[in-house]
Formats: C-alpha cells, structure tokens, sequence
C-alpha cells in the first residue's frame, strides 16, 4: 500500500548512514531501530504501567514520522490491543508508509499451538493491523510448550512454513527467550530471522553462540530488551531485576560500576546500552519498546550519539561472571 500525498515525511533526519539495513538474506530493508510494540497495548502487570489508547495510537504515529522505518508487534501483546492500536494509526495515517516494515508474530490462545492457531493468529494479526500481506510473523515463545508438539508433523512449525511458502505471508521468524530451547528451532533450517530478547546486552551474552550460528546461517538478527527490562535505562539504585526477574548482587553492583563509567566518558548507561547493540554487524534491528510519542525522537536523538571506542574497552572489563547470566551459552 503506497503512501497518500498528504502523508508527511519523516521530520528527523537518519542518524547513520547505516540506519538502513537487510534483514539476513530476506528481501526486507529495515531500520536500526525497530519501534517494540509490547507495551504499546498497556501491560502493567510486566512494566508497571499502562498506556492509554490514545497514547498507543499517538507513539505510533510519531514513529511512521521519524526514522524509524520497523515496527515489532505480536497477536499476544495486550490480547492483541498492540495490533489494534497500530492499525488504528495507520489507518489515521493514511495507510503504511511503502518503506514501512510491520512485523508481528503468532501465539497460542490458552494451550492451543496447534496449526489451525496459527492459521487464526495470522488471520487475527492482519485484521487488527488492516494489512492484507504480513512481510514477517514469529513464532512466538515456543519455549513454553513441548518442541516435539510445535516442530513435529502437523505442528504450529509446519503450518507457518507453508503460509509462507504458499505467499500468504512474508518471511518467518523464530522469537523467544531460553537460548538453549531457540537454537533447536534455529538448528530446523527453516527460519529467516532469528529474535532474542534480555540475552545480548551489556549485562548478559547468553545468545552469543547463538547469534553467531543464526548469521552463519544467513538468518537476520533483531535484538530486543537491549536496557535488560529497564536496569539499563533507570536511574542508579532505582531498579533491582534484569529480564524481570531479580537480578544477582553480582549483576547490581556491576551496573553501579558502568553507571560512573559511562560518566567519565561523557554519556549514560542507557545510551551505551543502545549502541552496544546498534553498533554489533551480526544485529541487523534493535528493538526498542515504545509507549509514547517522546520515547521516539529521544531514541532516535540517543542511535546519533557518537561514543569513544575506550568505552567499550572499559565496560566490556565489566561484563558480570556467566554463571549470573540469564542462561549457559548455546554450545554447537
């Protein structure tokens, strides 16, 4: 769907020349920054906050008028409000920007992860979102249910490899958390994308290894919960947990420790946080979660920053013990 002549351009200018980027070896160009949509339906119960409609509705928009040319989202957020409120933008908006990637992902409905649930979630996702064609969908926490149940014949795998193949959909993706459980979905072959979340951050390189095999593979990489569930962009001593759940002294003290470090070099935590990810050639998006309109020029304003490489040097000698991290390393 192309853009309306009334559509306004984005009013802030890229922040790299490399802002735009392929995604592994689909045929999708997207942003540096991707526009997370979880708490864009209001979740209080996992962030402590909610979101007024149009709040929701009002970020979004603000994203289709900035850089940011990638939109994350998922039939699960909020029982599908998040899709509900970016189709509602869009709509406002006069319809998708052609340069505009909207990339959701299916889920259960209670136990059911069976084929004909997926069928349903992508159905489900393309109306809310008022899209006919969906260029990317995930699988999404398949970590929860039994592998052997999701990959098997007949399973949830299967039925998103032929949408995708049939083109009713666009490229497939895996998302999840547990490294161990993704790399055996990653290690199927039928992936394009790869989405870790909480496992590639300053604080934690679980998904290392795993990271890698996606590339190698020629998958794309988005890399989301890059502030680790927020400890990374709070204020020091004001948040105890990382990948919400509590965190290990060990983990709290080091982040106390990047706080003066980041300092002395002349930024904060949150923005390294931001570049650790944005500058790592392996990620090719990094999502970051939205829930108003400001959140999207400060973002934006943060991927511009230029930091001096001695930081790195420094905050990697802080990098907490692995036995702290959310898990082992993927080992091929």
């Amino acid at each position: 769907m192309g853009v309306p002549a009334d559509h306004e351009e984005p009013t802030m200018t890229a922040p790299t020349d490399s802002w735009m980027r392929p995604l592994g070896a689909t045929k999708l160009q997207v942003s540096a920054v991707c526009a997370g949509g979880s708490p864009l339906g209001g979740m209080p119960l996992l962030y402590g906050y909610d979101v007024p409609r149009e709040r929701g509705v009002a970020t979004v928009r603000a994203v289709l008028d900035s850089p940011i040319r990638f939109i994350d989202t998922s039939n699960g957020y909020s029982d599908g409000e998040s899709e509900r409120r970016i189709g509602e933008a869009l709509r406002r908006a006069g319809g998708l920007p052609e340069d505009v990637v909207v990339a959701t992902k299916v889920d259960p409905r209670g136990r059911d992860y069976s084929a004909a649930r997926v069928r349903a979630s992508v159905a489900e996702s393309r109306e809310r979102l008022g899209l006919d064609h969906l260029p990317l969908v995930h699988l999404h926490d398949p970590e929860q249910f039994d592998f052997e149940e999701i990959a098997g014949p007949g399973g949830a795998v299967e039925q998103l490899v032929a949408l995708r193949d049939a083109g009713e959909i666009g490229a497939i993706g895996i998302a999840g958390g547990p490294v161990q459980e993704m790399a055996r979905y990653v290690e199927l072959g039928v992936f394009d994308v790869l989405l870790v979340h909480n496992r590639w951050t300053l604080l934690d390189r679980s998904a290392g290894p795993l990271i890698a095999e996606a590339v190698r593979r020629g998958m794309g990489v988005l890399n989301a919960a890059v502030y680790g569930g927020g400890i990374l962009a709070a204020a020091p001593g004001t948040s105890a947990s990382y990948g919400y759940q509590a965190a290990a002294q060990e983990t709290l003290d080091r982040v106390d420790a990047m706080h003066l470090v980041c300092a002395e070099h002349g930024t904060d935590l949150a923005t390294a946080a931001l570049h650790f990810s944005l500058r790592d050639p392996q990620v090719s998006s990094t999502v970051v979660g939205m829930s108003r309109p400001e959140r999207v020029a400060a973002t934006v304003e943060a991927a511009a920053v230029q930091l001096p490489d001695e930081l790195w040097v420094d905050l990697e000698a802080l990098l907490p013990p692995e036995r702290v991290w959310l898990d082992a390393p993927f080992d091929r």
